[in-house]
């Protein structure tokens, strides 16, 4: 039977989104990398990690390069060695992992706090390029890799899974979107949560009743169909029915987005729902990126949001509530925040604050390999 192997995760590094430490080469350098459902590479800080070439590490001819949402930027060798992830019983070794080191990357994409970003989504997104030498002594120019023959490489969990290592599933418990302010916020339980590679439902400590599922339209990003967001008791509000170019659907849901990124019409039509005093407030927040007096809410009064989408069966009904979309003590105790963010045209990215109130499984082995999300309600901390 495969295993798993469930990590301590936080939030306090990113400001919001988590990190998971993972050891990395044959000395097993502990790393903390970004955990992503939005993208595929396994990229590490170049400047914190040297490799040795050592203990069965190798470098390629392989080189890739990746851009995110929020501008930043890498490019980096691909190199064959062993990473690690869990302790004792559950230590998971994969001797030959595709881990990309970083020698060129753009300020704000590694913290001084974190090593790197593990992408959970699937191969297409793994894209790499053969380049005619070996790229980390070539170390070639983005726009030189990108001239180079395009291919893609099996992303890490894959690699888990086809060696038969650990399922093909990656399970979340989170229960913020930003840091909760605090006198220690490092051992904030509010700010730490878990991330289980190759469980899911057998975690049955972490939550409670049966799950729903919703259904994955393409094998790249976690793709959804979303049909409607019902703000409290008011009407629905009819999703657009086709994405952004290039999209293969109108909505993901993605771990590594701290907010619920909402297409502008969309938004618009979301804050109407509100009463006047709570759309003045949220509308500041939102839209203008002001904090919020804590005192000023009273968010027992506030609607709970839902987003409809389809399931493998039956639709999907996942709910936000109020002390989701609105985070308190954010930024410093006794201001709030509002986890919801103007997005692109004909897309919704359905990040945190969608799974900070379930326990959440990313199962890529699930409809024949296209995958599905699985949600059940937490237990409370």
């Amino acid at each position: 039977m495969a295993k798993s192997a469930r990590i301590p995760i936080t939030n306090i590094y990113m400001g919001g989104d988590y990190t998971g430490q993972i050891l990395v080469g044959p000395n097993k350098q502990p790393m903390n990398v970004i955990l992503d459902t939005g993208s595929s590479a396994l990229a590490i800080d170049g400047s914190k990690y040297k490799p040795t070439f050592i203990g069965g590490e190798k470098s390629t001819n392989l080189a890739q390069t990746d851009s995110y949402g929020d501008g930043s930027s890498w490019t980096g060798a691909v190199l064959n060695t062993p990473v690690t992830i869990g302790e004792g019983d559950s230590e998971v070794v994969l001797p030959d992992a595709n881990v990309a080191v970083a020698y060129q990357a753009s300020d704000d994409m590694f913290g001084q706090d974190t090593d790197g970003i593990l992408g959970l989504a699937y191969a297409p997104l793994d894209d790499a390029f053969t380049m005619p030498d070996d790229t980390w002594k070539h170390q070639y120019t983005s726009n030189e890799v990108r001239t180079g023959q395009s291919g893609v490489i099996k992303p890490y969990l894959t690699q888990l899974a086809d060696e038969s290592v650990v399922s093909d599933k990656i399970s979340f418990i989170t229960h913020r979107s930003f840091v909760h302010a605090g006198s220690n916020p490092a051992t904030d339980p509010l700010n730490n949560g878990w991330m289980i590679v190759g469980g899911g439902e057998e975690n049955t400590d972490l939550y409670t009743g049966t799950f729903q599922t919703v259904k994955v339209l393409s094998d790249d990003w976690y793709s959804t169909n979303l049909k409607s967001i019902i703000v409290g008791k008011t009407s629905p509000i009819a999703a657009r029915l086709h994405g952004p170019q290039g999209m293969p659907s109108n909505s993901i849901i993605d771990s590594g987005t701290n907010s619920l990124n909402v297409s502008p019409q969309t938004l618009k039509a979301m804050l109407s729902k509100f009463p006047t005093a709570q759309r003045t407030l949220l509308t500041d927040s939102v839209m203008h990126g002001k904090l919020v007096d804590t005192t000023a809410l009273n968010l027992a009064e506030w609607p709970t949001i839902t987003f409809i989408l389809q399931g493998e069966t039956d639709d999907v009904r996942l709910e936000v509530l109020p002390s989701d979309y609105w985070q308190v003590n954010t930024d410093h105790v006794g201001a709030a925040a509002a986890a919801i963010t103007p997005g692109e045209a004909g897309l919704v990215i359905l990040g945190l604050p969608i799974m900070n109130g379930y326990f959440t499984i990313f199962d890529g082995e699930a409809d024949g390999g296209k995958g599905a999300i699985k949600f059940a309600t937490k237990k409370s901390l």
